[in-house]
């Protein structure tokens, strides 16, 4: 039985392995903010007792490895060609990470992001041995990643005085420019920013209903969001939408 050209067993696979991705990865929330080995005998103890949230990461990682290997399909003869699969699998888990320990501690650990630029830089070298211009343009994309966060922090502190961006969301940026590449994390970075914005709107609504102060939002979920959303979908999407937005607001002012 096949599935989008896809053998449903592939599916099947990938799903059992997400499952278990998935598992790992809700041990790994817990021990990075703690500064805790996340390699240890602890785990499967940890396991055996339960671990919060367990089911919520291996539903979440197993659904998105089965929708990764629906979009990218898999070739069993030219292995080269799952590259694109592949790092993706690799980086769901910590983008997912990203997202959960940055909404409960307010930051993104360097250790983390370490590990997400170690493993692009790796994963770029690959890509390199076959195709040197694909490697340029994801190191270009790690530059870039860096450089529209500085902007975009620089140009916050000398209109308000404070800091916009925090370190580690542009850390973050550049480390998974390595997957992206020049044009994808420019896509990431727009994407982050819409759904932003649409988001704080509820939020000050809720806070002014509610009598709340300011608290302090963090972006890591908004760019490890962006950055899952921008995995499935076609390259220069982001940007149409954002200009038809634009065209569409430009209209309505107008008038």
């Amino acid at each position: 039985m096949y599935f989008n050209n896809i053998q449903i067993l592939y599916y099947v696979v990938i799903g059992i392995i997400g499952l278990f991705v998935g598992k790992f990865t809700a041990w790994c929330n817990i021990r990075i903010p703690e500064k805790k080995s996340v390699f240890s005998k602890e785990f499967f103890k940890a396991n055996k007792d339960g671990l919060p949230g367990n089911y919520i990461f291996m539903i979440i990682t197993a659904a998105l490895y089965v929708a990764l290997l629906f979009k990218f399909g898999i070739d069993k003869v030219h292995i080269a060609k799952n590259l694109d699969l592949l790092k993706f699998l690799i980086l769901i888990p910590m983008l997912l990470l990203t997202f959960s320990i940055d909404i409960k501690h307010r930051i993104i650990p360097n250790r983390l992001n370490l590990t997400i630029f170690e493993t692009g830089l790796i994963l770029s070298f690959i890509y390199g041995i076959t195709n040197v211009n694909m490697a340029k343009d994801f190191i270009l994309g790690m530059v870039i990643g860096v450089l529209i966060f500085v902007a975009i922090t620089l140009l916050g502190w000398i209109a308000s005085g404070k800091e916009s961006m925090g370190l580690g969301d542009i850390k973050f940026m550049g480390a998974i420019g390595l997957f992206f590449g020049m044009s994808g994390i420019a896509e990431v970075s727009v994407l982050s920013f819409f759904i932003a914005a649409v988001i704080c709107v509820f939020v000050i609504i809720i806070r002014l209903i509610l009598k709340k102060k300011d608290e302090y939002v963090p972006f890591g979920p908004f760019l490890s969001t962006s950055a899952i959303v921008c995995m499935f979908i076609p390259s220069g999407y982001v940007f149409n939408i954002f200009l038809d937005f634009c065209k569409m607001m430009s209209q309505a002012i107008l008038k």
